[in-house]
């Protein structure tokens, strides 16, 4: 039997699956605009192929995120939450070590939001097991 996922997971899913396909869809749109942020550049060179690969992975995870919001099984919703997590949580640690190019309050901002990305899939990974039990 198919349990149903709780509204509060499948908001936070179709939040996540929005937030990725716009940056997705920026970054593979208009590249420079999206390097030429100061949290992004890090005075580091341009390289159009690696940001149009990362524009495309980000589209990749708003199909998987869109795809478990759609279906609501329990299954493809921890999958896609766990994978989302690895990303940002990864992605939050790398930036750790490229914050001195930044003023402390914009490091500060940058790091809460990243931060933020990853403790969002970690809530809804919880909130989901609260509402269905594994076989």
């Amino acid at each position: 039997m198919k349990t149903k996922t709780n509204t509060a997971v499948l908001t936070g899913l179709t939040f996540l699956t929005v937030t990725q396909a716009a940056l997705g869809g920026w970054i593979l749109l208009a590249p420079r605009s999206f390097f030429s942020l100061a949290w992004v550049h890090m005075h580091l060179p341009y390289n159009g192929h690696l940001l149009l690969d990362f524009g495309a992975m980000n589209l990749a995870l708003a199909v998987l995120l869109a795809a478990a919001a759609v279906s609501g099984e329990a299954a493809l919703v921890r999958t896609a939450l766990v994978t989302y997590l690895v990303f940002a949580a990864a992605h939050a640690l790398i930036h750790t070590r490229y914050l001195d190019h930044l003023p402390p309050a914009q490091s500060a901002v940058l790091m809460t939001l990243l931060t933020l990305a990853a403790v969002i899939p970690v809530v809804l990974l919880v909130i989901a097991a609260r509402g269905t039990s594994r076989r």
